[in-house]
């Protein structure tokens, strides 16, 4: 099986930064692409951001505040937040596409991680 774990949520001040990790373990036999989605309360889940084979795409409430890493012999991608604003606050999760090798083919999965919340004050 495939785990998405996140790390780095956390309580922040305006202006300040966080940064969050999510690191994918399992019987992986690639990752063709992995993002950020964030919730806020009554809202819908939202992009943030996401990488694939090095091309990085952004919402644009977080273009040149946000950046959006991946170490692929970690099978771990980052998001750098700077500037960090109230409207920011929401649940934070990673998502990934990860292929996996059956018997006779390959497949690939769409993986979420159990989110981190990130509070951002005024």
């Amino acid at each position: 099986q495939v785990q998405l774990v996140e790390s780095g949520g956390g309580l922040v001040q305006a202006g300040g930064s966080l940064r969050l990790s999510c690191a994918a373990s399992g019987s992986i036999f690639n990752i063709n692409g992995m993002g950020w989605y964030r919730q806020a309360p009554g809202k819908q889940r939202e992009l943030v951001a996401g990488i694939s084979s090095g091309d990085a795409k952004y919402a644009d409430s977080v273009k040149g505040r946000f950046t959006i890493s991946r170490d692929n012999a970690k099978n771990t991608v980052y998001l750098q937040m700077n500037s960090l604003k109230p409207e920011d606050t929401g649940v934070y999760y990673c998502n990934a596409l990860i292929m996996l090798a059956t018997i006779d083919n390959f497949e690939e999965y769409d993986y979420w991680g159990q989110g981190t919340q990130v509070t951002v004050s005024s």
